[in-house]
């Protein structure tokens, strides 16, 4: 049984923020808000953690997609190569937003995506996530939850993601209904911008 955390995203209480922190770090399982879809994540540096994300979504981890959600930019070279001035100044500008910028990958990533030449970089705009990552410390991986049902592809109702997924997950936060359109992603790994989605994230500021 998951336990049911409701979260205001005005304004994070940091003793709710510091319960889901600990769940992270014991290695669970959590779905939390951010500001495009509902997201399955957890702490980027529990490698049984990671696994069981891997195999709920029916993927090989080390072939997995799962995006890093950061708090800000200042951890970023722990993942990334060295990017040049004007990529940055496009994470700086676009950060946090509801974008995936795909960046190349560094040679310190954690041991399942050593052999990643990118990374799918995300910061966005939701105090609650922002704060949950800001507590523990480092990144958590996150993938969004799809449903099959074809004509609603999110759901956007924590109580209904709450039944959905009682069994699977540690904890569900409820931060509010969710939105249904997921983040614009962006491929900056060659210097270019290349749009690989069209998402929530508005192309105008490219």
């Amino acid at each position: 049984m998951a336990e049911f955390l409701r979260i205001y995203e005005e304004n994070p209480n940091p003793k709710e923020i510091d319960k889901v922190v600990s769940v992270l770090k014991r290695g669970g399982l959590i779905i939390y808000p951010t500001d495009t879809v509902y997201g399955l994540g957890c702490d980027i540096t529990n490698l049984k953690a990671l696994e069981k994300v891997a195999k709920i979504k029916g993927v090989k981890l080390e072939k997995s997609n799962f995006s890093f959600v950061c708090h800000d930019l200042s951890n970023l070279s722990d993942y990334v190569k060295q990017i040049d001035t004007a990529t940055f100044k496009i994470l700086k500008r676009a950060l946090p937003g509801a974008y995936t910028f795909i960046l190349p990958g560094s040679k310190s990533l954690p041991n399942p995506f050593k052999k990643r030449k990118t990374v799918g970089i995300r910061v966005p705009e939701n105090n609650i996530a922002l704060d949950i990552v800001k507590q523990l410390g480092n990144p958590i991986i996150s993938t969004s939850i799809r449903d099959e049902d074809e004509i609603l592809e999110y759901t956007t109702d924590p109580e209904l993601i709450l039944e959905k997924w009682d069994n699977l997950v540690d904890l569900v936060i409820d931060g509010g209904y969710g939105g249904n359109e997921p983040s614009t992603v962006i491929d900056l790994s060659e210097g270019e911008v290349t749009v690989i989605r069209q998402g929530k994230g508005s192309l105008e500021i490219f």
